[in-house]
Formats: C-alpha cells, structure tokens, sequence
C-alpha cells in the first residue's frame, strides 16, 4: 500500500474520532445531571486520547498498528440507541455511546471487507479492533449501571 492510502485512512480515522469528541463534549453541556455531565466530559477526553493515538500512527507509519482482540459479548444487540435529551438517565447515555462506537466498528469492518488491497484492509480492521475494544469498554460500565442487582 502506497504511503497516500495510508495516511488517507489514518486521518478519516482521525476525523471520526474528533466527531466522536464534539458529540461527547457537546451531550455534556446538554444534559442536566451531573453524573450523566461527568460521563459525556469522561467519554470526550477517551475520544481525544484516540484522536492522539491514531496521530502517532500517522506521524510514524513504521510503528505497527496492532490493537488488541476483546471478547465481544454482544450486549449492543440487545440495547435501542435512545435519542440524546437532556434528561435522560446515565445508562441511556452509555448505550448512545455503545451505539456509536458500534456504527464505527462497523463502518471499519465494511472498509476491510471492501478493500480490495490487503494492507488496506488490514488496517481497516485493526481500527474495527480498537473501536470494538471501546465498545466492549462501554458494555462492561452498562451492564454496571443498568444491571446493579447483579452485584
């Protein structure tokens, strides 16, 4: 893969996670509750550390892009993606942020599986790896919120 393709991808991945970064940033001055306000400000500044991590893909290609696989238990399946409000409880805003982090996943994932170079797909699919892993992240502090009594 030439270095333009490269560097193509890594900023489209980047311009996704600063979106990733105004949604977040911009649902904590819409809420009320300042739980659910500390949530949205948590979620903006991850967004931002993996705006800064794909940065230093770009500015180094060299260094491999290897993101680790995560054990995907599907709980987004069985979440609605709820409409941002400003009174809308904490679990709600996690699974609105679980169904963002799965549509990139998913946009990723359909890169990979469209590209017909496969150094392109590749990593395509290493960046469908680290959003699953953001996911996943998400899951785990849902099923904490919305399910308490499970522990």
């Amino acid at each position: 893969m030439n270095s333009g393709s490269y560097e193509e991808i890594m900023k489209l991945a980047i311009k996704d996670e600063v979106e990733a970064f105004e949604f977040n940033n911009s649902a904590a001055q819409k809420v009320s509750d300042p739980s659910l306000k500390q949530i949205f400000l948590e979620l903006a500044n991850e967004e931002k550390n993996h705006r800064l991590i794909l940065e230093g893909f770009l500015n180094h290609p060299s260094k491999p892009l290897k993101f680790s696989k995560v054990v995907d238990y599907k709980i987004a399946d069985t979440i609605n993606s709820p409409i941002l409000s400003i009174d809308m409880k904490p679990a709600d805003a996690i699974a609105l942020a679980i169904k963002k982090e799965e549509e990139a996943m998913n946009v990723y994932s359909l890169f990979s599986q469209s590209s017909s170079e496969p150094e392109q797909a590749r990593i395509f699919e290493e960046l469908a790896t680290m959003e699953q892993g953001h996911k996943v992240k998400l899951e785990e502090l849902y099923t904490n919120m919305a399910f308490p009594e499970v522990w």
